[in-house]
């Protein structure tokens, strides 16, 4: 996901009109009710979390993105496995476009915009000129508010939970599970998730070990087989390219925890 970059400081991009900063959250946290004063868009990189906003309540897990307009109120019920995004704080002056919605929250969560928030999380976690970051993220919010699908299928969650439960289950397993033919699975798959089965395997593997690294001080080498990797050079690996940082990095994190446990 973030293959190659360095990113340790939780502010991670700062101009005159935006801001990046990276926020983590401990499982079980309850983030009280907040808002902003410029629009914001949160990009998911790890974990889960029921976000709640006037638009009721809805609960974010894999590649997404929110866009929260100036003043809108929202909290957050964080989930077992901790959560970890980027929020970018923009002044639409700034952005140098209208905001191309009315609504007060948008949610995208997988699908091609899934898929573009990746893109879009790369570029803030980058060592990125002003410009290109705002043309990236005037890309990224005209493409997503463009994009329309269906509701995805209802074995994309079948084989997401399996995935959970197993982060080694095999393709053609997954596809025998639910009757579907495992050439076509992964294409199907990674346009309904925004991501491919593997990557998804991968971010399960990752999510444990966050949680583990943040929140116990069991040993790395212990984590990297709690969490289901090979060795720790496995888990080291693994972190650099979804995270960009090494575990002993995303350890630290909980000295800047968000919030305490619920």
């Amino acid at each position: 996901m973030f293959e190659d970059v360095i990113a340790a400081d939780p502010m991670l991009l700062k101009f005159d009109g935006a801001c990046v900063r990276r926020v983590v959250d401990r499982s079980g946290a309850e983030v009280a009710e907040h808002a902003h004063d410029w629009p914001v868009l949160a990009i998911f990189v790890i974990g889960a979390y029921w976000n709640r906003t006037e638009l009721g309540e809805r609960f974010i897990e894999g590649p997404s993105a929110i866009l929260y307009r100036s003043g809108v109120a929202h909290r957050n019920t964080i989930g077992p496995a901790g959560f970890e995004q980027l929020e970018i704080e923009f002044d639409p002056a700034w952005l140098g476009r209208p905001m191309p919605v009315d609504l007060p929250v948008v949610h995208w969560v997988g699908g091609g915009t899934g898929l573009e928030a990746r893109l879009l999380a790369r570029q803030c976690v980058r060592d990125t000129d002003e410009s290109g970051f705002r043309a990236a993220m005037r890309r990224f919010i005209e493409t997503a508010c463009r994009e329309t699908r269906p509701a995805p299928a209802g074995w994309v969650g079948k084989v997401t939970q399996r995935l959970k439960e197993n982060t080694a289950a095999k393709i053609g397993d997954l596809a025998g599970d639910i009757g579907l033919h495992p050439s076509w699975l992964g294409a199907a798959y990674k346009r309904a998730a925004g991501e491919g089965v593997q990557e998804a395997a991968a971010r399960f593997r990752v999510e444990r070990a966050a949680r583990l690294l943040r929140e116990t001080d069991e040993p790395l080498a212990g984590i990297a087989i709690d969490a289901g990797f090979c060795d720790q050079s496995h888990m080291n690996r693994t972190f650099r390219r979804l995270l960009g940082r090494s575990p002993s990095a995303v350890r630290d994190d909980r000295a800047r925890l968000r919030q305490a446990s619920a």
